[in-house]
């Protein structure tokens, strides 16, 4: 959510801070605004609403410079408008600052300033942070940021213009920055995206670090000013990769990917019926593993619990990230912690990761990022190795997580000295072309959605395994074409859900083979006899699934472990059609970011 692009150098410089705001869509927004360096004047523009909007302003065309700050915003503080908008000002117009992240104590400084003869335009938590620059600029923007960032608590990625100086201020606190090295020009941006069409040299920011960026030099140095000298990152891969190509939009090209994203994921992982990573831990000393995350990731997680328990050995609990640190939650140090997040961004994960770090747990992370916070804060991880994914909703990172989790189960079963069955390393092996069975359904479950587009409820069954994908199922049909979908284990239905059953209840089941098939037929039954319409996940129409089924969406079977990635492709297929048959924007639903750098 929220994202930030500068840049200083010779280009003409409206393009590159537009055309980064653009890469930075998939992130979610409300209003957007770009602020430029022009003849020892700060210039800007911000609107309301997408950022074709902000386009079309005639004023636009009239402002030139050597460096400039832009910002897409997510409102938290304010509605979202012009005047909440970023880039925000201090009193004269000198210091224009964007910002991701939140300032927990701004109302207490918003009085102080207040007071102080300072005039506070909007409603924004954000531009207190210009008027504290302000009050402490004595010529030096360097020492005057330094000063303000002392006073504030909370989140932030930050950039700083002044109209004095041709160079930009960058700091981060929880929230991701990066700056991108050219050849006599220079870039910050909240992730690569905006950066690599002109650079693939990065610097990750850590927290508590300031960079000051002029066109043909950057210094790095912590709070205190001393110097850090940081790694230089060469990112592999190109813009073409986060490109839609032939498809309509960025969800359904990352859901056709999935076939090669699984065969990257695993790829140099398995040899000879062995499973070979770099972790930093030693299975024998593991008494539990807490995974912990948030959305789609906290559903991945669920699935990695089964598979955990069955082949580790080991007990595992799962958390949501965000309630995970308010609990006071019990830490040993024989516990490890695995963190997931595609983005490796995701703020109230890092929290949850860096407060079971400080009770002496050993931490793992699953990412999909390189270079991200997670990827840097744990002790040893996976990447995930699935490709930039663009679309809010998540897809690709969803299942490649799932096959991560499984990874990491059967190492941990290897090293403690126990036999894997290669029937699963067969199926691992099978998994890509059965993948491509699911997609070549595409044109039935469009068919099917053309059916329940206009339904306003939908309810999502399964058992064991299997209960987390009804659980993403429903989360992404409710993401992307708002229609209410509530996920549930179909044992439960007895308790309160069969109380919704009738005949303008859309149900969806997973009814696939497993050892609790005959439950789930008889789970059916009951909705059918209520007069629920079935959509029903399934490998074969065998008589009973027929009977009971209004549809059926038939998908190859697999062993029990790797069904749910099987069975998820469908339902993002199912979610995907509904949302695109009702004209909505599919790639960024309403209110919703791609990375939630915010608690």
């Amino acid at each position: 959510m929220c994202g930030i692009i500068g840049y200083v150098g010779d280009r003409e410089i409206v393009p590159i801070l537009v055309e980064g705001l653009r890469k930075l869509e998939y992130r979610g927004y409300d209003s957007a605004g770009i602020c430029v360096l022009d003849s020892g004047v700060l210039k800007a523009v911000k609107k309301e609403g997408k950022i074709s909007e902000l386009e079309k302003e005639e004023s636009l065309r009239w402002i030139s410079g050597k460096a400039g700050i832009a910002h897409t915003r997510w409102a938290t503080h304010g509605k979202p408008d012009e005047i909440n908008a970023h880039p925000h000002f201090d009193c004269e117009n000198k210091i224009a600052i964007v910002h991701n992240g939140i300032i927990e104590n701004y109302q207490a400084l918003k009085k102080i300033l207040i007071k102080e003869g300072h005039t506070i335009k909007s409603e924004t938590d954000s531009e207190i942070i210009a008027h504290l620059i302000e009050k402490f600029y004595e010529g030096d923007l360097e020492e005057a940021v330094t000063k303000a960032l002392e006073l504030i608590e909370g989140a932030y990625g930050l950039a700083v213009l002044s109209s004095k100086e041709e160079k930009i201020i960058a700091a981060k606190k929880g929230s991701p920055l990066v700056i991108g090295i050219g050849d006599d020009e220079m870039f910050v941006a909240s992730d690569v995206s905006p950066i690599l069409g002109y650079t693939n040299k990065i610097i990750y920011l850590s927290d508590g670090e300031i960079a000051i960026i002029a066109k043909d030099r950057y210094l790095i140095k912590n709070l205190d000013g001393k110097k850090i000298d940081k790694e230089v990152h060469e990112i592999e891969g190109s813009i073409k990769e986060i490109e839609k190509g032939n498809f309509k939009h960025f969800m359904i090209k990352e859901i056709f990917e999935q076939p090669d994203v699984i065969e990257s994921t695993i790829r140099g992982r398995i040899k000879g019926n062995r499973i070979k990573l770099n972790l930093d831990i030693d299975p024998k000393k593991i008494k539990r593993i807490i995974l912990i995350a948030c959305g789609t990731s906290w559903h991945s997680a669920l699935i990695g619990k089964y598979i955990i328990e069955k082949y580790a050995g080991i007990p595992c609990e799962v958390d949501y990230a965000s309630e995970f640190r308010y609990r006071n939650p019990l830490i040993n140090e024989d516990d490890l912690v695995i963190a997931i997040s595609q983005s490796g961004e995701t703020a109230d994960t890092i929290a949850a990761l860096k407060e079971a770090k400080g009770k002496g747990a050993k931490a793992l992370g699953i990412v999909n990022v390189v270079g991200s916070t997670i990827s840097r804060e744990v002790d040893s991880g996976i990447y995930l190795h699935a490709g930039p994914e663009t679309g809010v909703a998540s897809t690709k990172a969803f299942t490649s997580q799932v096959i991560a989790l499984l990874m990491f189960s059967l190492f941990i079963r290897q090293e403690k000295g126990e036999e894997v069955d290669k029937v699963i390393f067969e199926e691992m092996g099978k998994l890509p072309g059965k993948i491509r069975k699911v997609l070549e359904s595409s044109k039935k479950i469009r068919e099917i959605a053309i059916m329940f587009k206009d339904k306003n409820n939908f309810l999502y069954f399964g058992r064991g395994i299997n209960f987390p994908v009804a659980l993403e199922g429903a989360l992404k049909l409710k993401e992307i074409s708002y229609i209410h979908a509530e996920g549930y284990p179909a044992a439960e239905m007895k308790h309160g859900p069969i109380a919704l059953i009738d005949k303008n209840m859309p149900v969806v089941f997973l009814a696939t083979k497993s050892p609790l098939s005959s439950k789930t037929l008889s789970n059916m039954e009951e909705v059918y006899a209520r007069g629920g319409k079935i959509i029903s996940i399934a490998n074969e129409p065998t008589p009973e699934i027929q009977k009971f089924s209004e549809e059926m969406i038939t998908v190859p079977e697999t062993i029990e472990e790797l069904s749910p990635i099987i069975n998820v492709i469908s339902l993002q297929l199912l979610a995907y059609h509904i949302a695109d048959l009702k004209g909505l924007d599919v790639d960024k639903p309403r209110n919703l970011a791609k990375s939630v750098t915010v608690e």
